[in-house]
This record gives C-alpha cells, structure tokens and sequence, in this order.
C-alpha cells in the first residue's frame, strides 16, 4: 500500500516534469524570442526558427553595410563638407555597425558563415569608391549623397525580399527598420542635394 502510494506522486511529478519539457522545446522552436523594451530583440538560439532567406539576407547584407560604413567614414574624414552631409554619415555609421554585428551573430547561431553567393543591389564599384576617396570639398558631399542614394535603395529591395521569403522574426523586424530608416534618409539625401 505504502508502495503504490509512493509511486503514483512520482509518476505525476515525471509527467509533469516530461510535459514542461515538451512545451519549453516547442516554444524555443516557433522562432518567438523575448523582445527588450526598445523593441529589439535578445539574441536568438541557434533553434529559432530560420529560412535560406534569412542567410542570404545576412549574408548580404554585411558587406552592403560594411561598405556604406566605409563610404561614411571616408566622407567624415574630409574637410569642407555640407554639416548636414556630415551629420547623416554619422547617422549611418551609428546606425549600421551595430546590425554588422547583429546579422553576424545571427549568422554564428545559425551555425553558417559570412560567405555570400548572391549579387548585392546597390554596392559600389572600386571605381565608385576611388572616386569617392579622391573627391573633395562640395564635389565629395554631392558624390557621397548620389552614391548613398543608390546604395541605400539596394539595401531596401533586399530588405523587401527578406519581408517576402524572410522566416525569422527578429530578421524580418531589422528588415522592416531597414525599408524604413533608409526610406527616410533616402528623403533627407535628396533635399540636400536640391540645395546644393
């Protein structure tokens, strides 16, 4: 009697115990990941749900945005340029290095590399960026902003194809940011660009 007694609680208990198990696999799979208050997210398991186009995405756009990091850059380090311009360069660098970052931890996680297959919209040319590098004054704020302009409406159509074919949540919501942040400053380019 004290036998059966004794078994049944335990039986429960591993049940339980089995169930929270299950639900706890189940919910790290659905590619839900606990957001902080600013809206992004904590970085995501290797488990969280992801697509090809989720790789492909990052895989991209690393080095689209290495490259406008390295064209912001380049133009901040210039004398004689439109505050404005020097204003938005900054605000792409700050911008775009952390979802460097980003993307490549997601990357690790995933268990794949940086290597990317596929053509990028938007990239610049050697030529592009040594002409870039050699400007100067007005003539390299004017080239920075034509080129960005380009540059940014390239990463807006991969942003748009990872919205499409995108699986990963915290992926889609960096892409939606992109589409967005970059819409705007694509405005603001455009406007200074007219008073020049």
């Amino acid at each position: 009697m004290n036998g059966k007694t004794m078994f049944k609680p335990r039986t429960y208990l591993l049940a339980g115990a089995a169930l929270a198990a299950v639900l706890t696999l189940s919910a790290c799979t659905n590619g839900t990941e606990p957001r902080s208050p600013s809206g992004s997210s904590s970085a995501p398991t290797a488990s969280a749900s992801f697509a090809s186009a989720d790789v492909t995405f990052a895989q991209m756009m690393i080095p689209h945005h290495e490259q406008a990091v390295e064209m912001s850059e380049d133009i901040l380090a210039k004398g004689e340029v439109d505050v404005r311009i020097a204003d938005l360069a900054t605000q792409i660098k700050a911008a775009q290095e952390p979802e460097i970052e980003q993307l490549r931890d997601w990357l690790t996680e995933w268990g794949t590399d940086e290597t990317s297959t596929g053509g990028m919209d938007g990239m610049m040319s050697d030529d592009d960026m040594m002409a870039l590098e050699n400007a100067s004054g007005p003539q390299a704020g004017e080239l920075y902003l034509e080129q960005m302009i380009v540059h940014h409406q390239g990463a807006i159509m991969m942003a748009e194809l990872e919205l499409d074919e995108g699986q990963n949540e915290d992926a889609k919501a960096m892409a939606s940011n992109i589409v967005t942040s970059q819409t705007d400053e694509i405005d603001v380019m455009k406007d200074i660009l007219s008073t020049l």
